[in-house]
Parts: structure tokens; sequence; C-alpha cells
């Protein structure tokens, strides 16, 4: 008789746009190693909804989490709450052995990462941070053309990311102070490409904000650009903006060519490489490849179970996690003090490689209940 694979049961606390139209449908899958058990939210009618839409059986308001977590119902909760709510649930997660998939930005401030990381560990749960983009395959393609020395001597990174956030009470426009603003809700995907490009660590930041006066923008800043000095003379550019047209790109320099990813940071769209390098005789060479759109929170899911059964580290874990939010807040130093700021790097050893591609059909476009979201989802 064959043996029954073991399923993580997990819950997933936050039911805004990321949940109903990513993580909850990525659940069908990842069904061979992962179930989705448990809805918790601030929203009863939410909850009553989604229960019904994706037959699950338990649901608990925010306010009586621990309740859910006591009970023993879920063995991995995934948070897609609000980024000030985040070191909250991970303490109370940890208490009662409750492994976390959190969503991105990890937290808001470098101390509550760091609080993270530490009550993860003197738990012994698994902790790992959802940068979807790790598993993903054109992403692991420029990784590994960059590994490999395809461009010669790396030089600089470019990168935009953009859209209309059109709806005032949407929580992204919510102070920078919470976790809100352009910075923390998609400039951590530049800042993380750049990294893991370069595979190396920013030394110093220079920020700078701009905003117009539009009424959407009283409490954060609408369009910030960013400039990271790497070691070996590298640097990387990047413009995030909340009041612009969709731009979800990135560009990679070296002295022997270049390689453009097209909706590089997109979970909804197809994507496209283009690689323009130099040959011998002096001529240049271009290639395009298409990559269909995928299910990258599946892949999330799928990884993430198989370390809890197996017993491994996840990664991308805290660590990662950590040195995003040390970033963004070296850039928000930077622009209140008109100054470039030093970064002390977190020291890394991993990043992300071939062997963490894990490929899953896309899903279909998803009807949001009491949710907002970016006009291209």
């Amino acid at each position: 008789m064959e043996k029954k694979t073991k399923k993580i049961r997990y819950g997933v606390v936050g039911l805004g746009n990321i949940a109903q139209s990513a993580v909850l449908p990525a659940f069908k899958n990842a069904s061979s190693n992962s179930v989705l058990t448990t809805l918790i939210s601030e929203d009863k009618q939410k909850l009553k909804v989604l229960a019904k839409k994706y037959k699950v059986k338990n649901t608990y308001l925010f306010e009586d989490i621990e309740e859910c977590f006591m009970k023993r119902e879920i063995d991995a909760i995934y948070i897609a709450t609000p980024n000030d709510h985040h070191r909250q649930i991970v303490e109370l997660a940890a208490q009662y052995k409750i492994n976390v998939l959190c969503e991105k930005p990890m937290a808001v401030t470098l101390n509550d990462c760091l609080y993270m990381d530490q009550v993860a560990k003197k738990h012994n749960i698994k902790m790992m941070v959802a940068y979807r983009l790790h598993f993903e395959a054109a992403n692991l393609e420029a990784i590994k053309m960059c590994r490999q020395g395809t461009l010669g001597d790396l030089k600089f990174f470019n990168s935009s990311f953009s859209y209309q956030v059109k709806d005032k009470k949407n929580i992204r426009l919510n102070p920078t102070s919470v976790g809100g603003g352009a910075l923390y809700d998609i400039g951590i995907y530049c800042i993380n490409a750049s990294r893991y490009l370069f595979q190396a660590e920013p030394i110093e930041v220079v920020g700078l904000s701009v905003t117009s006066d539009d009424p959407r923008f009283i409490n954060t800043e609408e369009t910030t650009s960013v400039i990271l000095r790497f070691p070996n003379d590298k640097l990387a550019a990047f413009t995030v903006s909340f009041g612009a047209y969709d731009s979800s790109d990135y560009e990679i320099i070296g002295e022997k060519g270049r390689i453009r990813l097209e909706n590089a940071y997109d979970y909804a769209t197809p994507m496209e490489l283009r690689t323009f390098l130099q040959t011998r005789s002096g001529e240049m060479k271009k290639q395009t490849k298409k990559y269909k759109k995928r299910d990258q929170f599946s892949a999330e899911l799928l990884y993430f179970s198989d370390c809890i059964i197996k017993n491994k580290t996840p990664e991308p874990g805290p660590v990662e996690g950590t040195a995003d939010v040390k970033i963004i807040q070296a850039i928000l130093e930077s622009i209140h003090r008109n100054q470039p700021v030093s970064l002390d790097p977190v020291h890394k050893q991993m990043y992300p490689t071939q062997k963490q591609k894990i490929i899953r059909p896309g899903v279909r476009k998803r009807k949001l209940f009491h949710a907002t979201g970016p006009s291209k989802d």
C-alpha cells in the first residue's frame, strides 16, 4: 500500500487582497502536502463568505486567535495582515509551537525583526518570509546568469515598480510608522532583487521622496527613489510609486551585456526575460524568453510544508527578512536627514538558486470580497 503523505494544516490570518487573490487559491496547487483548515479575520461577514467558498471548517475572529492556537487545529499560520501586526502574531504563534509563513516585509522595524527571529528560535518553530520570487523561474534564471558570469563583471541595477493606489482607504496609504507607503510595500521587491542578483549586501543608501498635492498621499509619500551602494563599486537604483502608471521591471548591466526582466515582480501576469550579450566579434546577440503566469504562492506553501515535514531550515528565513527591513530603515533615515547613510550589512551566506525552482500552473483571477488592492490585480 502506498504511504500517505503528511499534510501540514494551515490557518490564514488576514483576508485582504493578497490572501483572496493569491494565498487562498494556492492551496489547490499545493494539496500534495498542504491543506487550508482555518481562516482568521476581524470581519465576520468575510469569514462566512470565504469559509463557504473554500470549504473551510474553522473560522475565528482576530481577537480570538489565541483560542485557535490553543486548540491545535493548525500546524502553520500564513500571516497576511498589515505589517504592524506581524510581530504580535509571530510571538503568539511561537508560544503554541505554530510554524510561521509571514508576508513581507517581515515587520516594520529592525528591532521587531530581530525579536521575531529570537522568539522563533526560542520556541523551536520554523519561520519563513514569503519571498515568492525566490522560487520563480524567470528570476532564478536571471540570478543564474549573473552568478555564472554571463554578463561579465556586474556594474549596476535599475528598476521601477509602480501602480495607482486609487482607494484613499487602502492600508497601503497608512503612514510609514506602521509599515505603509510604497517603500515598504513594493520597494522591498527592488531591494531584494538587487541583493539576489549581485549576491551581496549594500553598504550605503541614499533616498529621496516626493509627493504631489494629491489628497491620497496625505499620510505617506507618493514616489521614492533610492540608490544602494554595494561592495566592489556596484550600484543599484530604483523608483517606486503609488501614483504612477503600472511598471514592474528591472535591468542589470554588466561589462559584456545586460538582462531586462519585464513584469519582474508580478504574480498575475506572464514575464519576459530579454538578454543582450556582446559576442567575441563585437556584435550584439539578443535573446527573449517568455514565461507563462504561474502560481508563485503554491510554490511557497509546498516548500515550507516540506521543510516542516522533513525538519529542514527554510530559506528565505528571518535573516533575509531582517536584511531588507534594515535597509528600508536606513533609506527612511537618509530621506529624513537628506544625506547618505552607511550600513553595517546583515551577514548573509545563502541566496536563491535554481534548486528552489517550483512551477505550478497559474490560478484564475478571483473576485475580491471586502478587500482593496492594485488596479492590475
